[in-house]
């Protein structure tokens, strides 16, 4: 193996080790705020590169049409669990405005613009911000019409519903869009030289936005109030609720950016490789391995982990591309191992 090579396989482990970070940033999240291991992870990231996909060829996603399916499906859970108690059916008529404009209103003026707009004429970061306003709202109605009803069960029945979510929205992933895999356009075709070895200019977009990214993250839970009861809701669900910190609403929250992440994360992978409605999840799982290093609490160490995962990958497709896959998954096993040794039993919260 030659310099040059050795920086190739470098370049591309930083780069899917990037993509991976965030993918296992946003599952520590989500856990750490709902205990929900969140297996659906990856069908954002293929909703998010085949929506955009489909955008870029003319055509109207199918995944509008589910934004707004999934908002009447929430608007109906919402109505039916106020009207049950008399305390809240004032209250709903007072929320009944809010709830017809976000869940109906909003994604009827999406699809209304999937349909009426030339969507190949475009520029891309239009294309891209029109695919992230249609997937991103699922993710709180998706918290609210599946996980929120069981918000205090076990993390055991919480990941059994999470395997039903995920299989479901495998399912819809190939009705909406076939069991053909496609890509979309590079971001850009530049290519420069650092030192002898090459550099692809797609690498240091994606590079930059992750970076971007994870600091609008770090500043958002260290300088804002939201960022900081999300943060109070990992720490202690239960002080959380007595101080006040709406449980529900920060399920919701975590869900929504954790949807963001993955449609971002699909958007970023989709001019590197084929996508197609399942191939999310394999990429989610490596995301998982990385959260695991970091016990599925540390966000630092999770991202070290994905960073360390991307360039296992990296260096196996080039020694031994046959066991890429078992390579890297082998590596989750001595992590688990170490983290049963040296971790303490800690009861679940009522």
């Amino acid at each position: 193996m030659d310099t040059s090579i050795l920086t190739v396989l470098i370049q591309d482990g930083i780069t899917t080790g990037a993509i991976y970070a965030l993918l296992s940033l946003a599952l520590v999240l989500v856990f750490s705020v709902t205990r929900v291991i969140f297996l659906p992870q990856g069908e954002f990231v293929a909703f998010g590169a085949l929506t955009l996909a489909a955008i870029q060829n003319g055509q109207a996603p199918a995944t509008a049409l589910l934004l707004l399916a999934l908002g009447a499906v929430t608007l109906a859970v919402e109505t039916g669990s106020a009207l049950r108690l008399a305390q809240t059916r004032a209250r709903l008529l007072r929320r009944l405005p809010l709830l017809l404009a976000t869940h109906l209103g909003l994604p009827l003026a999406i699809l209304a613009l999937t349909r009426c707009l030339d969507l190949q004429a475009l520029a891309m970061p239009w294309q891209i911000l029109l695919a992230l306003l249609i997937v991103v709202p699922m993710g709180p109605m998706i918290y609210r019409v599946a996980y929120q009803p069981l918000a205090h069960s076990s993390v055991l029945v919480l990941l059994i519903v999470s395997l039903g979510v995920h299989l479901a929205m495998v399912g819809l992933g190939l009705l909406m869009f076939g069991p053909e895999g496609t890509n979309t356009r590079p971001f850009t075709e530049m290519q420069f030289n650092l030192g002898e070895s090459p550099v692809s200019g797609q690498s240091v977009i994606v590079l930059i936005t992750v970076a971007a990214l994870i600091a609008v993250i770090y500043v958002f839970f260290e300088r804002t109030l939201t960022g900081k009861a999300l943060r109070a809701t990992a720490v202690n669900r239960l002080g959380a609720r007595l101080v006040g910190v709406g449980i529900n609403q920060a399920g919701k929250l975590s869900f929504g950016m954790a949807a963001g992440i993955g449609a971002l994360c699909g958007i970023l992978i989709a001019p590197f490789t084929i996508v197609n409605y399942e191939s999310g999840f394999i990429i989610a799982l490596k995301g998982f391995v990385g959260a695991i290093f970091g016990g599925l609490a540390s966000y630092p160490i999770a991202a070290l982990g994905s960073v360390s995962v991307g360039l296992i990958e990296s260096f196996s497709s080039f020694w031994a591309s046959a066991y890429k896959e078992l390579i890297v998954f082998t590596v989750i096993i001595p992590i688990l191992l170490w983290r049963s040794l040296t971790s303490h039993h800690i009861d679940e919260e009522a």
